[in-house]
């Protein structure tokens, strides 16, 4: 049996559906300290819409403050119709991500995608090409285009967006990403423009020079036009892609899809002083408040938060009470489950599933049933 220290969390919940799914990830993480033992120490602060609306700025000094302290954050979603409707908005939810990112160091986004059997119907894509798919994407979160210099001529009539990548910001992602493909398939994707972008083409150099230390790991590389066409055609053959930012952020979402639902995705964010990790979705402010959303990526997220703790057998508990979850037909209604339950009943399901240390209740219908009638 595993121990643990007592470790902070910062947990910034953010808009709309961000504070239940992110309440049901914390169940779980609850669960794991019953069943592992330790605790966790929780610091609550705002972000997003809810921060500007509190305080005027989507990012205030003091929950930079409690993410600067914490070992790690646990983060829901931000965005407000209010503020997507508004394009003359100086003030936006997502300024507030983009500071935490830079100011975190939030250098390298990590983005698993993998499908379930008993969801493989959601996807718009034909089972046989998705069944099996296992990939995760690792992309560049603080340089690039998004970053760079940027402005619009005073006329209005010219404007540009600067991508700028130095050396030492690809070798830092490109290393994580080598690192990972040894612990799964051995196989690493660099996905770029190389025969367009001059940023690509270092890029290409830079992660051809590091795999030279990497013997182990096949290096591929391919156009992003190309990925993007062979992630819809032959999703199975990536194992780790590896890319800059803004291919990373398109790549990603179009990836989501093969999963069938958003709410099955998590993503972790990698940075110099602490990290970050939360559900890909947004903010979805139709459902917020009505317990119909779905937690799995943000119990999912709080895996991948355990594990980069060094609690791997706390993060297989999550990622089995997920699983099985899923294979019994349980789920949200955006998931087309033969048994619907709300948010906090699946919340509530998962906490049991990891903290029961009786591997028994994974495969016994009956004892999960009987268990599940005392939760709802």
């Amino acid at each position: 049996m595993t121990s643990i220290k007592k470790t902070k969390i910062a947990v910034l919940a953010g808009d709309g559906i961000g504070p239940e799914v992110t309440q049901q990830a914390i169940k779980v993480m609850n669960a794991v300290t019953e069943r592992f033992g330790g605790y966790f120490e929780y610091c609550f602060a705002d972000v997003g819409a809810v921060a500007i609306d509190r305080t005027g700025s989507p990012l205030p000094d003091i929950t930079l403050e409690a993410c600067l302290n914490a070992d790690a954050i646990l983060f829901g979603a931000i965005g407000d119709p209010k503020y997507d409707n508004d394009p003359k908005a100086k003030v936006r939810p997502e300024q507030g991500l983009l500071k935490l990112r830079k100011e975190l160091g939030l250098y390298a986004n990590i983005r698993p995608v993998t499908t379930y059997e008993r969801l493989l119907h959601l996807s718009p894509l034909r089972e046989d090409r998705i069944k099996g798919v296992d990939l995760v994407i690792y992309r560049e979160l603080t340089g690039g285009i998004y970053f760079g210099e940027k402005g619009t001529s005073e006329d209005g009539q010219q404007a540009f967006d600067t991508c700028t990548y130095q050396v030492e910001e690809i070798q830092r992602i490109a290393k994580l990403a080598f690192e990972q493909a040894l612990l799964r398939r051995g196989k690493v994707t660099l996905v770029d423009k190389a025969n367009v972008m001059e940023t690509s083409r270092l890029w290409r150099k830079t992660v051809q020079e590091m795999a030279e230390d990497y013997p182990d790991v096949e290096l591929d590389f391919m156009f992003v036009d190309n990925a993007a066409m062979q992630l819809i055609q032959n999703p199975r053959q990536f194992d780790v892609m590896l890319t800059s930012n803004m291919f990373g952020d398109i790549l990603s979402d179009e990836a989501s899809v093969l999963a069938g639902s958003l709410g099955l995705l998590p993503s972790a964010s990698i940075g110099l002083h602490t990290s970050l990790f939360e559900p890909i979705h947004g903010s979805y402010p139709q459902a917020a408040g009505q317990d119909i959303a779905n937690p799995m990526a943000a119990i999912l997220s709080a895996a991948m938060l355990v594990e980069s703790l060094g609690m791997a057998e706390a993060a297989r508990a999550i990622r089995l009470a997920v699983q099985h979850i899923l294979e019994k037909g349980f789920g949200t209604p955006e998931l087309q489950p033969s048994a619907v339950y709300g948010c906090s009943q699946i919340g509530d399901l998962a906490a049991l599933l990891v903290a029961d240390p009786d591997e028994e209740i994974l495969v016994r219908e009956d004892k999960l049933q009987q268990k599940i009638s005392t939760i709802i």
